[in-house]
């Protein structure tokens, strides 16, 4: 049996899957050890992947040559673009997944990689020797040892469930929760808190009255990985749309005294932008309902997930509550829903390669550095996995900017500005959204994952023949012409002006309400793909946006080149006010323009900075 690795991934979620598929890709040797081999990238809340910003990471992710947007794409059973009625920047792929057989085929595909090695058992603590990381010991008291190890261990750190006032050890429901690692890195000057994340209860289909619900079908079409071959393996199921009422209000409203959550028994923070329902009464009281999502966790079984419902009330409340929601007056549960308190370590402990700056060669990923989400985790697994492997090899790190990825942003938030609640990406979080679309992920990464050797041949092979194609449309709109009656009737019929000579096909789409699919009939190329000819209308209707927001880019750039060197005493700096002085020595920003996004860190302290650096 093997005990020596290159990389160690310990946990086998969103963020451990990915951290071990890009170390072992990149040709290290991997050892991924987790608690239950059953359920790789286990999806413990909401069966779904993607949504408002969380599907432009996923696509990165795929990009980059992640497997989630494959995974993704072979479970799917409901998918839907969201914003389609808003402009591009804001269009964000989702889909519903099979759960059991989501985590069958991330079991499929990482067993395919042969730098991969598996270890089910719990990790208890981090070997450490004169200061140096050297591996882990496990539950079982077996030592591996590894040049990188990277924790993604989610929920499961000193994890504590709450279903009112009855709370018990466990990483999720039914598992248990892990120790030994927290205590551990406090003795080595890390700090640790306490967060909190819940979800709602699963409910039998067989007791529900579908026919009084609203039905939400999946688009036919859609899909997250760049890669041409990706084929789904299930069909398309709907969704529904219930509301609660005042009536169950009331209901909720009497368990209140006996929540985790206002009786003080929870003490971690819980995440604003995915609240439970007793947080939704008592922040919008005066709201009479609220729109809930009933939504199938795969095609064979009957066991349904209530987004919109996550609460941690007495089960008995929870039932009593749901049984006055309409369809579901009948309604029996499997399992009720509850809250999980959990240990995280603020991220501003981190570099921008997730490597912590107290123990060089250990990396942190996921739910631990204070997010919340799934496609969250998996892009911090990645870039982990990613800077570990280059680590060893002691090669350049790989780090995305906020203009280059929706990861960029969320990794550059997280150590800069850390976190006081679970973080979750949203597109207003980003400033160049019209630069950072679903649609040109590939575009914006998969060549520089290839130059790394991530991305696989084949994966940018297709970028580059995508790229190609891409470009040749543009230029064939560009250059060509429409006749004026044939352009004419096609502007009539979209109410928009006539005009009076020929015109190029280009600038015909540079209007708002017109769209490339209007002149398929006039466009002379064979086999024109859908992604293709998306891809040229956006780069073409949104050329000064995009050019705009590159320079900008460029300008704010230019503080990112200068840099901070790595022992700088900022307390030298006597111009800079105290606030100022305190935040800059606790995240050590690398650039000024990492230290410019620190909240607190005023126009006058960069000037100071700037001073100082001869600028």
């Amino acid at each position: 049996m093997k005990l020596e690795y290159d990389v160690i991934v310990v946990g086998g979620g969103h963020a451990g899957c990915e951290a071990a598929v890009a170390s072992a890709n990149m040709g290290c040797s991997t050892l991924l050890i987790t608690m239950d081999m059953t359920k790789f990238g286990n999806m413990s809340c909401n069966p779904a992947m993607g949504g408002v910003a969380k599907g432009q990471i996923l696509r990165e992710i795929d990009a980059l040559g992640g497997y989630s947007g494959i995974v993704t794409d072979k479970t799917t059973i409901h998918f839907r673009m969201l914003n389609a009625s808003k402009g591009p920047a804001m269009w964000s792929p989702r889909a519903q997944c099979d759960r059991s057989l989501f985590s069958l085929v991330w079991r499929e595909m990482l067993e395919k990689i042969a730098c991969l090695d598996f270890w089910q058992d719990s990790v208890t603590s981090l070997l450490i020797e004169n200061n140096e990381l050297k591996g882990v010991i496990t539950k079982s008291g077996i030592t591996f040892n590894a040049k990188a190890v990277i924790l993604t261990i989610g929920t499961f750190e000193n994890g504590k469930i709450h279903i009112g006032r009855v709370n018990f050890s466990g990483g999720r429901i039914g598992e248990l929760s892990s120790l030994g690692i927290s205590d551990q890195l406090k003795t080595l000057g890390f700090e640790v808190g306490r967060m909190k994340t819940g979800t709602p209860a699963r409910l039998d289909g067989r007791s529900i009255n579908f026919d009084d619900l609203e039905r939400q079908y999946s688009d036919e079409t859609g899909h997250f990985s760049f890669l041409p071959d990706v084929k789904p393996l299930l069909f398309r199921r709907p969704c529904y749309i219930t509301h609660t009422n005042e009536k169950v209000h009331r209901i909720l409203e009497r368990g209140f005294k006996d929540s985790p959550l206002y009786a003080g028994i929870i003490q971690g923070i819980g995440p604003r932008y995915c609240p439970s329902i007793e947080d939704k009464i008592v922040t919008f009281h005066s709201k009479t309902s609220h729109q809930l999502f009933l939504e199938p966790e795969g095609v064979d079984t009957v066991e349904f997930y209530l987004n919109g419902f996550s609460s941690s009330l007495p089960w008995d409340i929870q039932w009593d509550a749901l049984r006055h929601i309409q369809g579901f007056e009948k309604v029996k549960i499997f399992r009720p829903g509850y809250a999980i308190e959990y240990d995280y370590y603020p991220p501003t402990q981190l570099n921008h390669t997730l490597e912590t700056k107290i123990l060089p060669f250990l990396y942190f990923a996921g739910q631990i550095n204070g997010t919340t989400g799934y496609e969250e985790a998996a892009a911090q697994g990645l870039m982990a996995g990613i800077n570990a492997a280059l680590r060893v090899k002691s090669k350049t790190p790989f780090v995305l900017m906020r203009d280059e990825a929706y990861i960029g942003v969320l990794i550059d938030d997280l150590i800069t500005k850390g976190v006081d609640e679970p973080y979750r990406m949203f597109t207003s979080r980003a400033e160049y959204r019209i630069l950072l679309r679903q649609d040109n992920a590939d575009e914006r990464l998969t060549e520089r994952s290839y130059n790394i050797g991530l991305a696989t041949e084949e994966r940018f092979i297709a970028f580059k023949q995508k790229s190609e194609k891409t470009k040749n449309l543009i230029s064939y709109l560009k250059t060509h012409s429409i006749d004026t009656n044939v352009a004419n009737e096609i502007l009539l019929s979209k109410q928009s002006a006539s005009v009076q000579q020929k015109q190029k096909l280009a600038d015909l789409l540079s209007r708002p309400e017109i769209v490339i699919s209007d002149f398929k009939d006039h466009i002379l190329i064979e086999h024109l793909d859908e992604e293709i000819a998306n891809a040229a209308e956006l780069t073409i209707k949104y050329a000064g946006y995009i050019e705009r927001e590159k320079k900008l880019a460029e300008k704010v750039k230019r503080l990112e080149e200068i840099i901070i060197p790595d022992n700088f005493n900022f307390s030298d700096l006597n111009s800079l006010t105290i606030e100022a002085r305190q935040k800059l020595k606790r995240i050590k920003p690398k650039t000024i323009g990492q230290a410019s996004r620190i909240p607190g860190i005023s126009p006058a302290d960069i000037n100071v900075m700037l001073i100082r650096f001869g600028r």
